[in-house]
C-alpha cells in the first residue's frame, strides 16, 4: 500500500533516529583503541593509504579527502587495482586505514597481505571486531551496528554512517594533535569563498582612522565625528584609544539630557571598547561584532595605537561573512 505524506515523513524520521542512535552507541564504546589509532596516524613518517570495497570504498575516498584537507597527506587505493600495479604508491613508512563492514571481503585480502609484507601498520574500521581483518590489524575500531536503516537489514546505511563518523573523529583528533590551525586550513583551500574568508585579514578591509576626539571634547564635536565616521567616534590620548562613542550612545544621552551637546565625551564614552588588530582574521572580527551586537570596531596595535576602523558592511562585501 502506498505511503501517504505522514508515512513518508515518519519513515524518514525512523532512518535518521536509527542512524543517530548507531553513532551514539559507537561514541559510547570508544576506548583506548581510538587514542592508539590517532597516535599511529600522527607518528607515520609517510602518507596514509585508505582503502575499502563497495560502499566502504566510497567512505574511504571521503576519509582520504578529509585527511588531506586537514594536513595529513592521504591517498585512496582500490584494493583490486593495488594488485595490478597501483601498490607502487605504498611505502614502508606509510600507514593504512582499511574499511570493511564484514572484515571478511576477499577483495581486501590481497591488499592486506601486501601491506603486511611491506610492514605497513593497518588501522581497521570494521563492523566485525572478531573478523580476519581485525586479527591482522595493528589497531581496530569497532564500527558495528545493531541494524541497518534498510528495512531488510541489507543495504549498508547505519554502518556507513558510523564508518564515516569514525573517520571524521580520527581526522579531527589528528588535526588537534598536529596543531593544525585555521591559517593552515586556509592555505590548503585558497579558492572560492572559503579561502577568501579564511585568508582575509582586518588590515585588508579596514579604513584609515578619521577624526579622533580628545576626552575633553564636547558631545557637539562628537556629533560631527559620528556623522563623518559612519557611527563610531574614537577618543584618544597621545594617539592611543581611550574610549569610543556610538550613535546609540548619542541617542540614549539625548533622551535623558536636554543639554547633552555640552557634555564632555569622557562622561559618555565606553572606556573598555572592543577592538580588532590589523592581523586578526576578518572572520574573527565578525565574530566579535556578532557576540556584542556592534557593527564597527576600532583597529589598534602596539598597546592601543589607533590605526583604523573596520565596518561590518565592508567585511560583508569582502566575503568575510
Amino acid at each position: 500500500m502506498p505511503l501517504d505524506d505522514a508515512g513518508l515523513i515518519e519513515l524518514g524520521r525512523r532512518v535518521l533516529q536509527l542512524e543517530s542512535a548507531a553513532v551514539w552507541a559507537v561514541a559510547g564504546r570508544l576506548d583506548q583503541a581510538f587514542s592508539r589509532a590517532v597516535r599511529l596516524l600522527a607518528d607515520a613518517r609517510g602518507r596514509v593509504i585508505v582503502s575499502g570495497v563497495g560502499k566502504s570504498g566510497l567512505i574511504a575516498r571521503k576519509l582520504a579527502s578529509t585527511l588531506t584537507s586537514t594536513g595529513t597527506p592521504a591517498s585512496y587505493l582500490h584494493p583490486v587495482d593495488s594488485l595490478h600495479g597501483d601498490l607502487g604508491i605504498v611505502g614502508a613508512s606509510d600507514v593504512a586505514i582499511v574499511l570493511s563492514k564484514s572484515g571478511e571481503s576477499q577483495d581486501m585480502f590481497g591488499l592486506v597481505g601486501s601491506l603486511q609484507r611491506l610492514g605497513v601498520p593497518i588501522l581497521a574500521i570494521t563492523g566485525s571486531p572478531d573478523s580476519n581483518l581485525s586479527r591482522v590489524a595493528t589497531v581496530t575500531l569497532d564500527g558495528s551496528v545493531k541494524e541497518e536503516a534498510c528495512p531488510h537489514d541489507l543495504a549498508p546505511t547505519a554502518s556507513t554512517t558510523v564508518a564515516m563518523a569514525l573517520g571524521d573523529a580520527l581526522a579531527v583528533a589528528l588535526l588537534e594533535v598536529k596543531g593544525f590551525r585555521r591559517e593552515d586550513f586556509a592555505a590548503l583551500h585558497p579558492g572560492g569563498s572559503l579561502g577568501r574568508r579564511l585568508l582575509l585579514r582586518v588590515r585588508d578591509v579596514m579604513v584609515p582612522a578619521g577624526r579622533v576626539l580628545q576626552p575633553t571634547a564636547t558631545m557637539r564635536e562628537a556629533v560631527v565625528s559620528l556623522a563623518h565616521d559612519r557611527g563610531l567616534a574614537m577618543v584618544s590620548r597621545d594617539g592611543h584609544l581611550t574610549g569610543v562613542l556610538t550613535t546609540g550612545d548619542l541617542t540614549r544621552l539625548a533622551e535623558r539630557d536636554p543639554r547633552f551637546l555640552e557634555r564632555p565625551v569622557s562622561d559618555v564614552m565606553t572606556h573598555n571598547a572592543k577592538t580588532a588588530a590589523p592581523d586578526d582574521l576578518a572572520g574573527a572580527a565578525v565574530g566579535v561584532m556578532q557576540r556584542h551586537g556592534i557593527i564597527v570596531l576600532p583597529v589598534v596595535e602596539n598597546g592601543g595605537a589607533i590605526v583604523g576602523v573596520v565596518h561590518l558592511h565592508d567585511l560583508m562585501r569582502a566575503g568575510a561573512v
